[in-house]
Formats: structure tokens, sequence, C-alpha cells
């Protein structure tokens, strides 16, 4: 059943329109999905829907017919509002017509570092959201165990994370922790703390890592803070051959996590 809502002031608009912003995430463990593409990843992952938003076009499409039906299989509550206030909602100026909100649990280390775990992903002042979802969409698919965002990581749940994951942050085990407890859990689990660093002569693929390993990704331009240079096992960079500076951020841990990857399988 879809119920129509025409006016901006209506609590459920009001609601959903809050989570555009970090702090009312964070206050309400929700955030938004927008998109047909995400939401259909959503429901393969039996991901809880707490409710959706459509357009007022998003109905003139078969297959998004076929998909409302989906939902009131499953017994999603489906809201319809004008293109306007739709537009409102989200962050994008090209929409497909549907968002949905989601819940989500914060994860604490100590309960989800897992002794199974072989590979994790450090990654430290993330700042940049395009960044940001595409290391999760790659950690996810090089089958890395867990991601740790230290603090002063962009907020995963920003919609242009979201939309950079491609559906990963359904999959991932993502981590808020601090430094210190990060080093703690993960040298008492044996991890080998591997750092990206310029300033080393150990090139990412001449280096034999140990069976358990933990990569940290460092800021777009600081790179890795340097408490956490000196608390690394093994620091490693790759070969520039141009003349650019540096790679950029998402592109360096994808060429880390599959030369680790590599090692551990």
């Amino acid at each position: 059943m879809i119920t129509m809502i025409s006016s901006k002031d209506n609590e459920k608009v009001k609601y959903t329109k809050s989570l555009l912003k970090t702090k009312n995430r964070n206050k309400e463990n929700k955030f938004i999905i927008e998109g047909y593409r995400i939401l259909t990843l959503a429901i393969e992952c039996n991901v809880d829907l707490d409710y959706v938003f459509i357009n007022e076009d998003f109905e003139k499409k078969k297959e998004h017919l076929d998909f409302i039906n989906i939902l009131n299989n499953k017994n999603i509550k489906i809201y319809k509002t004008t293109n306007k206030i739709f537009g409102e909602l989200i962050d994008t100026e090209n929409t497909q017509g549907i968002l949905a909100v989601v819940g989500f649990k914060n994860r604490d280390i100590d309960n989800n570092i897992k002794n199974s775990h072989k590979f994790v992903l450090i990654l430290d002042r993330i700042q940049d959201p395009g960044n940001m979802g595409t290391i999760i969409r790659t950690a996810d698919a090089a089958g890395v165990d867990a991601i740790i965002n230290l603090k002063g990581c962009v907020d995963i749940y920003n919609p242009k994370v979201i939309r950079s994951t491609m559906g990963s942050i359904f999959d991932m085990n993502i981590i808020h922790a601090t430094q210190e407890d990060t080093l703690r859990v993960l040298k008492n689990n044996n991890f080998e703390i591997v750092s990206s660093f310029l300033n080393t002569e150990n090139y990412y693929n001449e280096v034999n890592y140990k069976d358990k390993v933990a990569l940290v990704i460092g800021n777009e331009a600081n790179g890795v803070n340097d408490e956490l240079i000196k608390e690394s096992d093994t620091l490693v960079k790759i070969p520039i051959y141009g003349n650019a500076e540096s790679l950029n951020a998402a592109i360096s841990s994808a060429i880390l996590m599959y030369e680790i990857k590599k090692s551990l399988v």
C-alpha cells in the first residue's frame, strides 16, 4: 500500500530530510540509501528497510512497479510524494525517484575482530567520500575481513559514500575505534601492522607478509599519522615511475590490498 504525502511539513518528510546531516544520522542510527539499484541490492542482502519514499515518476517503468510489489510483499511502508519534495530528501540532482531509510548498528572492536580474521584494513583520516566508498567496495572485493575507521574519517553513511560503495556497505564489517584500542586488539591477535609510507625502501611487492595483516591507509594529503607509523611492523611503498608525487588513496589501497590478499590465499 502506498501513502501519498503532499506537504513538506509532514513529520515523515521532515524526519527523512534530517538524516541528510551526520549528527542526526548518528543520533538516530539511521541513514538514507537512494536509487533503484542500491535498493534492489539491499533487498538481496536482506537489509531491513524502515520505509521507502518514491516520487511521482517512479511508477512509470514496469520494473519499478515489480519492485513495489516486492516491497509490498515484505510489508515495507511506501510513501509517495511530489518530485519537488522528494528532491529535498536527497543530495543529487538526477534521481531515480526512490529512497529508503535504513538502520545501522555501531560495531565495537573487541567483539568484531575474530580469531579467524586474517586481513584487516585500517583507515586513518580518509576524508573524501568518493575515496571512502571506493575503498569499502574494493575491500569487499578483495576479501578483507574488517575495516577499522579511526577518528577523522568521513562519515561512512554520507550519501556520496553510500553511492560509491555500490552496495558493499551492506556486506562489510566496518568498525569505528580509537587508534589505541585498534593497536591493542590487533597486536593481541598477532596482526602484522603494515603501513603505506613514501619514505621507506620496502616496495610492496617485495615484502614477505605474515599470515595475519592489518593494512593502514592514511589521509589523502598527509598520509599515515606519525604515531601509527612508529607502531607499524612494516612500512611499504608503491613505486612511482612518472612525475606524479603520489597515488590517490583509493587507488593505492586497491594495489596494496590485492598484493597482500595474494600472499594470504
